[in-house]
């Protein structure tokens, strides 16, 4: 049953609005940038000007703080639209193919269009930016998009319901609710490109159903990849406990690109604790439960699911622990002397719980992570040059970040994706045009082309083959132990673009103007006999 805030999307009405986009889409409206500018725009004031509804939906679903708020999300979306807004029309521009000596003729050019229909599918942890992120990114390439908010954060979703089509043109643009049926039959269509960002077994589901229609896909995991922390003993333990700790009771723990779990060499592990711990009570002075300050979880399902890891642990619990249900408040925890076979390592915690796992040194760390999944982010605290290399070096994820925690998504420029289980593909900015542009090919080929290329056609003969040859195949590269580079093919292109250059200023002389196409065709002509 659909909640009181939030109604859901009927099944019908799915399938309806699913052929009513793609027919708006096929009469070309969303093409024109000054269309996706209008929209893009439309979408950025819907942000601005509801920004105290937003407050209030976050506040109701998240217990979240208008600070974070901000922070985390409001500005991620509103940078998001106002960035495509800027660039749409550089980053749609055609593109001229690289120089090739064999194919310039022909104005190889690459065009940028979109998908078609995109679908986007949200969490609930960053519900309105998840969204709209993405949509920005699907607006400016220009598709049509309809949004599949979390029903997790009923408040939230029913105000993207109510917002959406007041701002934006709804012929393209539309809200699906609901939850699994719901999704099920969002799966059962086509397509042109969807998104996901949620935990890795739905994931399984969504690329199963998209592969049916050979869709293109793009994931980002929840509770798979664990974004580790290393802390170097010889850093400034004080002000890397301090961001960790932010970064990891910020939203209540529940950001994918937080710290899931701490990795520093044993003689450190008290020192780092005794750091947390004073970061923490920095924060919260009187206590997270009574602080304004503080998230809370989502549901009652992912309470009791972090209440169980608590209880399931074999580590100390040395910071925290305490919980209630009936505020779905677990207060900031850290745990200590974790092993890494523990039940808080089974998976991404997603929730405001740190494990400190003790480690002999970088070397541990390094080979540690590697034997886990691939995490979006991995994180170190140093000021040494050498172990940042080779932290960053030997390691893979998403993401690999120095001295700082979970700002990089929200970083101008920046991809934001996963690796491996915590995901493939980028969005945000430039890379979330990208993300729903189709590059495609064109060629526009005169007919003296053939004078060169004339060897292509049958009947084949010995000279022909040389003539192909002489044209198709590239300069080699040195052979390895060899210096040398000045010869044969470069030699020869060197040659002829010399001798090119030298005819063609004749040209222009002779006519007292640049030389016309015509004028090169009859020199080509004249030069092949």
């Amino acid at each position: 049953m659909a909640t009181k805030e939030l109604q859901y999307t009927t099944l019908e009405e799915i399938q309806s609005i699913h052929g009513s986009l793609v027919a708006a889409f096929n009469t070309g409206v969303t093409r024109p940038i000054e269309f996706r500018k209008a929209q893009l725009s439309q979408l950025a004031y819907m942000i601005k000007d509801n920004a105290s509804k937003f407050e209030s939906a976050f506040a109701q679903d998240l217990g979240r703080p208008v600070l974070e708020s901000h922070l985390i999300e409001l500005s991620c979306c509103l940078n998001d639209a106002v960035e495509a807004y800027n660039h749409v029309e550089r980053w749609a521009k055609t593109e001229r193919a690289p120089f090739s000596m064999n194919y310039f003729a022909m104005g190889p050019k690459i065009r940028k269009e979109p998908k078609g229909i995109v679908l986007i599918i949200s969490p609930f942890n960053y519900p309105a930016w998840l969204c709209l992120g993405p949509m920005a990114g699907a607006i400016a390439a220009g598709n049509a998009v309809v949004i599949k908010p979390s029903e997790i954060t009923p408040a939230t979703s029913a105000l993207l319901t109510e917002l959406i089509p007041r701002y934006l043109d709804n012929s393209v643009y539309s809200v699906v609710n609901g939850a699994i049926p719901e999704t099920t039959k969002l799966l059962e269509l086509k397509w042109d490109h969807s998104t996901f960002e949620g935990n890795g077994r739905v994931a399984t589901i969504v690329s199963q159903a998209a592969a049916k229609h050979l869709t293109p896909v793009t994931l980002e995991y929840q509770y798979t990849g664990k974004n580790p922390a290393f802390v170097d003993p010889k850093t400034d333990i004080a002000l890397a406990a301090k961001r960790i700790s932010w970064g990891k009771f910020l939203n209540c723990g529940q950001t994918c690109t937080t710290t899931d779990y701490i990795l520093v060499p044993e003689e450190a592990q008290d020192k780092v604790v005794s750091a947390l711990s004073d970061a923490i009570h920095e924060f919260y002075p009187d206590g997270a439960i009574t602080s304004d300050s503080y998230s809370r979880i989502v549901s009652d399902v992912h309470f009791k699911r972090l209440s169980g890891l608590l209880a399931e642990t074999k580590g100390k619990i040395v910071i925290g622990g305490d919980t209630d249900a009936a505020q779905k408040f677990i207060a900031p925890t850290v745990v200590k002397d974790v092993k890494f076979d523990d039940p808080l390592m089974r998976q991404e915690i997603f929730g405001p719980i740190l494990p400190i796992i003790p480690v002999k040194d970088i070397d541990e760390a390094i080979s540690r992570i590697n034997a886990m999944d691939r995490p979006l982010a991995v994180y170190i605290f140093t000021n040494n040059a050498d172990l940042k290399k080779k932290y960053f070096d030997q390691t893979q994820s998403g993401a690999a970040i120095a001295n700082e925690t979970v700002l990089h998504p929200a970083v101008d420029g920046l991809p934001f994706g996963g690796i491996g289980a915590s995901g493939h593909g980028y969005h945000t900015g430039k890379y979330g045009f990208e993300l729903f542009t189709h590059l495609r090919a064109t060629l526009d080929s005169p007919s003296w082309v053939d004078k060169i290329l004339g060897a292509r056609y049958a009947p084949y003969t010995p000279k022909k083959l040389a003539s192909i040859k002489s044209i198709i195949y590239p300069s080699m590269p040195p052979r390895v132990g060899s210096s040398s580079w000045f010869g044969g093919r470069w030699f020869a292109a060197l040659l002829c673009v010399s001798v090119a250059v030298g005819l063609v200023t004749k040209l222009t002389v002779r006519n007292t103007g640049l030389p016309t196409f015509v004028q090169l065709e009859r020199l080509l002509t004249n030069s092949g006999k």
